[in-house]
């Protein structure tokens, strides 16, 4: 038999792209600090296990209305969103549009709160706007895309002489309706897991109560919490279809905590001074700016906190690709019928319902207690909520492929035949889920790694407000980057027509 070699079976573009994902990750790993700090890990496991294996239900005095809060955070946040970025969806093609969708959206939740935070307080005003701005900014983006992805051919048979809004509502937006309400349910879920998590920075929600249980040790009542967001998200379809979206907004409304008055004082106080650099405050015109003051303040700023704040976000996020690909491939495994008897599939199922449920910031929070202060709950972390997402979303599509009928072992039938079929689709999910790593990553900073959070938390917390901005900037920009990067990796297959 003749030997095989490179040019008879070349590596494809996806596993190139693989391997070179593990290569990076190798290298970098020996420089992340994955270090257990906890000296008895496995006593604050038996803990938590005993605690989920009798949650107290009845622990938290305002249960009720954690949840009801957390409903109306993500339903008017979600909604305002929508007021804001379908219509910007219509001029997204426009660069400046683009552009600024493209930075907001980049900014974490949890940093726009810690923003109107200085402004608003615990306003229910400081959670709705934390969630509605980067919300607006990513319906902008994901509705342009579905309606330019329609059919122009509607457009055809309607008479030329009805209005252009008339056109395109009857001609483009009714065919691709169903898509829009799917998004758009499927960002609720989103503003759900990011309303509880904005509970962790004091604002009235499940997160509050959650971190207070954990922290304070009481995992019974830490466990029904979960237990309860969990069955709150995965419930979803049935309690929130999209035509009830309206109602359960009028009762959001209605139910929402009161909103105190808004001193405008300290609105203006916090544009006209606490962002701005100090050599700009209370100056009139450019002459009096201490400008070599200025670029030493910001140059501390760049080299200081941001270069190794990126540098540990990075690295951070590069080791939960690696890890996030280890978990799809295996989660995949376990939960599709292709490969797993029924009772496993049912078991991998529930598995990915969990892990896809829990935000990352959450799951974070709960390693940390485990394993102590260091990137490898961050990675653990973001490697089973992500794994989780994409490993369902390939179930979803692996199981509607037909097994060949040929006499070759079940395995044989999943490795060759239907892993070939769906990993483009994998790899392409991953490369879209990367950019929410790397804002996941900066944020575990307000939960102690040594991530760009980590010194914008440092920064609020010493009340130099212009510092972090200038850090949540830096941040927003890196996710731009990342995003064009990624865009970029996966047009490359098609432009070349390389296979897996």
């Amino acid at each position: 038999m003749a030997p095989l070699n490179n040019r008879q079976y070349p590596l494809g573009y996806w596993q190139k792209v693989t391997l070179s994902i593990w290569l990076i990750a190798l290298v970098i790993l020996p420089f992340a600090d994955i270090e257990i700090v906890n000296f008895d890990p496995f006593l604050e496991l038996t803990l938590m296990a005993q605690g989920l294996m009798s949650p107290n239900f009845f622990a938290t005095e305002y249960l009720f209305q954690a949840v009801i809060q957390t409903i109306n955070f993500a339903i008017i946040g979600v909604c305002l969103g929508l007021i804001v970025g379908a219509p910007l969806a219509l001029i997204y093609q426009n660069p400046i549009v683009s552009g600024c969708c493209s930075f907001f959206r980049a900014i974490h939740e949890i940093f726009w709160a810690l923003l109107f935070l200085q402004v608003f307080g615990l306003s229910p005003i400081t959670g709705i706007l934390a969630i509605a701005i980067p919300f607006a900014a990513t319906f902008a983006r994901v509705f342009h895309d579905i309606v330019n992805q329609s059919s122009d051919s509607p457009l055809e048979i309607i008479d030329s002489r009805a209005d252009i809004i008339s056109r395109y509502t009857y001609g483009k937006i009714a065919q691709v309706l169903p898509q829009l309400m799917a998004y758009t349910r499927y960002r609720f879920e989103c503003a759900l897991r990011s309303s509880a998590v904005l509970g962790f920075i004091g604002m009235p929600t499940l997160g509050f109560y959650m971190e207070t249980a954990f922290k304070q040790g009481n995992y019974n009542e830490g466990a029904a919490l979960l237990m309860l967001f969990v069955a709150l998200i995965s419930t979803i379809r049935y309690w929130c279809p999209p035509k009830l979206l309206g109602v359960y907004l009028v009762i959001a409304c209605v139910t929402l905590v009161e909103i105190p008055a808004v001193d405008s004082s300290l609105l203006v106080r916090f544009i006209s001074q606490d962002i701005l650099p100090p050599m700009l405050v209370n100056t009139a015109t450019f002459a009096e700016v201490q400008w070599l003051s200025l670029y030493v303040w910001l140059s501390d700023i760049i080299t200081l906190q941001a270069i190794p704040g990126v540098i540990a976000t990075m690295t951070l996020a590069l080791l939960a690709l690696a890890a996030t690909h280890f978990v799809t491939l295996n989660a995949h495994a376990l939960a599709s019928k292709q490969l797993s008897p029924v009772p496993l599939t049912w078991l991998g199922q529930l598995m990915l319902l969990i892990g896809r449920c829990v935000p990352e910031y959450i799951l974070a929070f709960i390693f940390l207690m485990l394993l102590g202060p260091s990137m490898l709950p961050a990675i653990i972390a973001l490697a089973i909520h992500n794994g989780c997402v994409i490993a369902y979303l390939a179930v979803r599509q692996s199981n509607t492929i037909a097994p060949q009928q040929m006499q070759i072992s079940k395995l044989n039938q999943f490795n060759y035949h239907i892993m070939p079929s769906i990993y483009p689709n994998i790899m392409a999910l991953m490369f879209y889920r990367f950019e929410i790593i790397v804002r996941e990553t900066a944020v575990f900073g307000i939960l102690g790694i040594m991530t760009l959070g980590f010194y914008i938390d440092s920064s609020f917390s010493e009340i130099r407000y212009s510092n972090a901005l200038v850090l949540i900037t830096c941040t927003a920009l890196l996710n731009v980057v990342i995003d064009i990067l990624s865009r970029r990796l996966l047009k490359l297959p098609k432009a070349s027509q390389a296979s897996c």
